[in-house]
This record gives structure tokens, C-alpha cells and sequence, in this order.
């Protein structure tokens, strides 16, 4: 069913992403990996709605959507860009029990986004950050430049804090001097030096623009990789 939700709190994340921390009332609860259906209503009854993963880990109390803006979208330049603090949205949700992981699963973590398909998957290190056990986790992150980097400053905290995850950045258009990473589309050398061995088995979570997500998920299986273990996220190019 619809509710209405208040917007609590912006946090800008780079030039064209944000995210947007939502009051729900009566929250039923989420697993990482999930996510809600947004709803506008003009004043002339015309309605748009977009799905968007949800940002924040089971253990908070308040929800968070991160969103980036497409100019030529319906929904994501209200809310990047003009949407208050007070203001309130028509969201619906949780929605989704496949691209999930629940704090618990011993196995490996192997997490590949793109853009920001990083959100779920930043979910799922946040609820990782807060499980009493914690596997070990790499994520794999692809960017255009290193400004479009969403959550940087948070994954840098995480990777530091020396629990078993590691955070590999892929600059794929600009670089900055200096800048030792990959400065390159994924390929299979940069996918083998960052996944595990096949054994014992890693959770994969992938999620990206669609091309993204099917080469990522094609060069682990060439890589021998059980296509089982591998979940896929993928968005298109427009519809924000």
C-alpha cells in the first residue's frame, strides 16, 4: 500500500546524486538489497512513479533512497534538486526478496556495481558494518571520474576499519594525477585480481547499467563462477 512520507534530511552525495532520508510511519522493515516505488502527483493529477533501491541497513530507524539526477527524467529532478526537507512523498514498498542478504551468511561477499548501482549494495556493507559477524566482503565499484564517486568518504571509513573489506575503484573516463587504480571498463584481468578463488563459494551481487551488469556477470562465469551464486540488479539509461 501507499504512505506518505517526510523528508528528514538531505545529504548531497556528488553534483547529480543525493540522498534523500525519509520518516516512514509504521516501517514494516527491509532487507538490504531491497527497494521502494516513489510517487509524484502534480496539481493537475498527472502521476509519475520510479523505483528506487533502498540505501540505508535494516538497524535504522529512518529510510534513505539515494537518487541521481537524469535531466530528462520525470521524478529524479524533483528530487534532486527542489525537494525540502518537510516536504512529503508517496512511497510504496519494501518491494523485492531476490537481490537481498541477510547479516548471518558466512560466505564470501563479492559485491560489482556501477554507477549508482552502488546503493544497494551500500546497503548491504552497511548492514555488514553493523552484524556482530562479518564476512569477508570486496566490492568491485566502477565511476566515470572520481567526483562521481557516491558514498566515497564512507566507503574509504569502512574499507579502513580493518574487518575484511576490501573497495576497489574503477575510474573509467578521468582520472586524477597521480591516480594508481584502474582507469578502465571491467574487464576479465580486473575482475579475476579482485574476485576469490571458487572456493569456498562468494555471494555475488551485481547491479548497474544493463550492459554493465551482463558483462561483470559474464566474465565471472567465464572465471568458472556457479552462475547459482551470481544475483543481478540492472537499471536502464533513462526513465529518472
Amino acid at each position: 500500500m501507499w504512505q506518505v512520507a517526510e523528508v528528514a534530511e538531505l545529504i548531497p552525495e556528488t553534483p547529480r546524486v543525493a540522498s534523500l532520508v525519509l520518516k516512514v510511519p509504521d516501517w514494516p522493515g527491509h532487507d538490504a538489497g531491497q527497494h521502494v516505488d516513489v510517487r509524484l502527483t502534480a496539481e493537475d493529477g498527472y502521476q509519475a512513479q520510479r523505483s528506487y533501491s533502498i540505501a540505508s541497513p535494516p538497524e535504522e530507524s529512518r529510510l534513505a533512497i539515494t537518487v541521481e539526477r537524469l535531466e530528462d527524467g520525470e521524478v529524479s529532478p524533483y528530487l534532486v534538486g527542489e525537494v525540502k526537507v518537510g516536504d512529503r512523498i508517496e512511497l510504496r514498498g519494501p518491494i523485492g526478496g531476490y537481490f537481498v542478504w541477510k547479516a548471518g551468511d558466512a560466505h564470501p561477499l563479492l559485491l560489482i556495481a556501477g554507477g549508482s548501482g552502488v546503493v544497494p549494495l551500500m546497503a548491504m556493507l552497511r548492514h555488514r558494518s553493523a552484524a556482530a559477524a562479518k564476512p569477508p566482503a570486496r566490492m568491485l565499484y566502477s565511476s566515470r571520474k572520481l567526483e562521481d564517486v557516491i558514498y566515497k568518504e564512507e566507503l574509504d571509513r569502512l574499507a579502513a576499519a580493518g574487518d575484511g573489506l576490501a573497495v576497489t575503484h574503477v575510474l573509467t573516463r578521468a582520472q586524477p594525477p597521480g591516480w594508481k587504480g584502474y582507469a578502465r571498463r571491467i574487464d576479465r584481468e580486473m575482475v579475476s585480481d579482485v574476485a576469490w578463488p571458487e572456493e569456498p563459494a562468494p555471494l555475488v551481487f551485481i547491479c548497474g547499467p544493463t550492459s554493465f551488469v551482463e558483462t561483470a556477470g559474464g566474465l565471472l562465469v567465464d572465471l568458472g563462477y556457479d552462475p547459482s551464486w551470481i544475483k543481478t540488479e540492472r537499471f536502464g539509461a533513462t526513465g529518472g
